[in-house]
Parts: structure tokens; C-alpha cells; sequence
């Protein structure tokens, strides 16, 4: 396995890039997930000697009611998928939500049917594996038909494509939030596991005693990354057991990238402050690692 970091917000613009690469690399990371993917940017890694973790290919109109917006939307993604089996990629992180907020997650399983397994064979071809995130989407009551968010619909999903090149990006930090069992996510779908983020979930139990999951209907949500009840953190300020994760996934023989995930509301504010999450998050799993 080898430890990574996806780039967090203090990096993205002009130039920030290969700001973010090199940090990692003095960090001693091993690999980076990438926005995009091209010439550039694979050029930036190998200089810095980093391996390439994942690339982002976040495009939702393949969910759209529309067959013309499904079809351009599925050329986008094509070309995506290229880009990166041209540049040395292996996995193109999603998360797979619909733009219309109207929209109910059976409807859009219903256009995800019709438009994803033509990309899905696309992507086998080209050898690059699909990570699909659990991400449920903002907090409520403001969620977005997001696909791959539970077992239930991921078990769907994998039902309708059985292709090995859909997998998984498993982050146990969305189980936490939504009170599933992120250890019983990581046995059922062991098998799709193509990419893996570190990320931890706070749980807030007098929040919930106060809101339930519905969250206030006076005030605003208190946290950056959270909602009433629950925050994302740092690996090993939260609710997750990583010992018992990273132990399971060296027992599979996971050989992927472990990428650190900066959502932090204590670690947000600066620059400075997110580097320092990052660099706390990288300690600790480390830690994980040789004990």
C-alpha cells in the first residue's frame, strides 16, 4: 500500500499543483490524486517521483433525464477516461450525484442503467478501474440524488454492471456519517476496492439527541464538513477504528493507494492549518502502519 494525499483546498488555482506535489513529497508520501489528467501534470509527478493515486472524473449529467445530455455528458467522460490510461493512470475517482435536487436516487439509478455500462466497458478496455465514492452529498435537508451512497445501492449497481473495472473508493468516514457499519462495507465489498481515502467522522450525541439526523430547523449547520450532529476529521480524531481498517485491507492484499482526505473544519482556515492537518493525518496512520 502506499500512502497518498488528495490535494486540499489551499493548493487548487494556478501554480498549486506542483506546490501540493512537492509538499507531499516531503512529506514522504508515495503518491498523489490528481484533479486531471495530461501531459502536464503527469510530467509534475514524475519529477517529484510520486506515484499517481487516482484522477477525479466528476461529471453528472450522465444521470440526466436527458439522452442528449447523457450522451455528451458520457463523451466527456470517455475522454477523461483516455486521458489517463495515455498519461499512466490506473483509477478515476467518482462520486456520481445528479444535478437536478428534485431528482429521487431510483431515478437516477434508472438514467445511471442506461448511460454508465457503456463506460464502464469503455474504461475495462482501457485498463483503468472506476472508484466510485460513497459520498452521500451535502448535508441535509439539502441531498442530491447521489448514487453508490449505501450498500443497498451500491449492491445494485455492481448487480447491474458486473464488470471488475466499476470499484469502489472506500471511505469509512460516509458510513460513520450516515450510522452504517463501515467495517461491514469493507467485508461485503472487498473485492471492488480500487481506491481508498482517510477520512474520519466526529459524532456529535447530544447534537443528535436535539436534531435526530434532520438537523436544526433554527440556525445554521455549525461545522465546515459536517452538519448538526457530525463533522468529517482527521484519521484518528474520529469514530473510526484505522488499526482494524488498515490491518483488513493489508489482509486482502489491497495494493492501492491510501490517500489522505482534508476535510476538516479545525484544519480549514489557512494554508497553514491545512498543511498541518495533513501533516498530523500522515503521522498517524503511519503510526497505524508499524504498530
Amino acid at each position: 500500500m502506499k500512502l497518498g494525499c488528495r490535494i486540499s483546498p489551499c493548493f487548487r488555482g494556478d501554480g498549486g499543483f506542483e506546490e501540493f506535489v512537492a509538499f507531499c513529497g516531503e512529506l514522504g508520501l508515495d503518491a498523489v490524486d490528481c484533479p486531471t489528467m495530461n501531459a502536464e501534470i503527469a510530467a509534475c509527478c514524475e519529477k517529484h517521483g510520486m506515484a499517481i493515486g487516482s484522477v477525479d472524473g466528476m461529471f453528472f449529467g450522465m444521470q440526466s433525464d436527458d439522452p442528449a445530455e447523457r450522451e455528451r455528458a458520457a463523451v466527456e467522460a470517455r475522454e477523461r477516461v483516455d486521458a489517463i490510461a495515455e498519461h499512466g493512470g490506473k483509477v478515476m475517482f467518482v462520486a456520481i450525484g445528479a444535478e437536478d435536487p428534485s431528482m429521487t436516487r431510483a431515478q437516477a439509478f434508472g438514467n445511471w442503467k442506461q448511460s454508465w455500462p457503456a463506460l464502464v466497458k469503455h474504461a475495462e478496455e482501457r485498463g483503468i478501474r472506476i472508484a466510485v465514492e460513497p459520498w452521500p452529498g451535502p448535508p441535509a435537508p439539502r441531498y442530491k440524488a447521489t448514487l453508490g451512497c449505501t450498500p443497498e445501492m451500491l449492491r445494485a449497481m455492481y448487480e447491474a454492471i458486473p464488470s471488475p473495472a466499476l470499484g469502489l473508493c472506500y471511505d469509512p468516514s460516509h458510513m460513520v456519517r450516515l450510522r452504517s457499519d463501515y467495517r461491514r462495507l469493507l467485508e461485503e465489498f472487498k473485492d471492488r476496492i480500487a481506491h481508498v481515502h482517510l477520512k474520519d467522522t466526529v459524532i456529535y450525541d447530544d447534537a443528535l439527541y436535539e436534531f435526530g439526523t434532520l438537523g436544526p430547523c433554527i440556525g445554521e449547520q455549525p461545522y465546515k464538513y459536517g452538519g448538526a450532529y457530525w463533522r468529517y476529521a482527521i484519521p484518528g480524531d474520529g469514530e473510526i477504528d484505522w488499526k482494524w481498517v488498515l490491518g483488513r485491507l493489508d489482509d486482502i492484499r489491497y495494493d492501492g493507494v491510501l490517500s489522505i482526505e482534508l476535510e476538516d473544519h479545525y484544519y480549514a482556515d489557512t494554508p497553514e492549518l491545512q498543511k498541518q492537518g495533513i501533516t498530523k493525518a500522515a503521522e498517524y496512520i503511519r503510526l497505524q502502519l508499524a504498530g
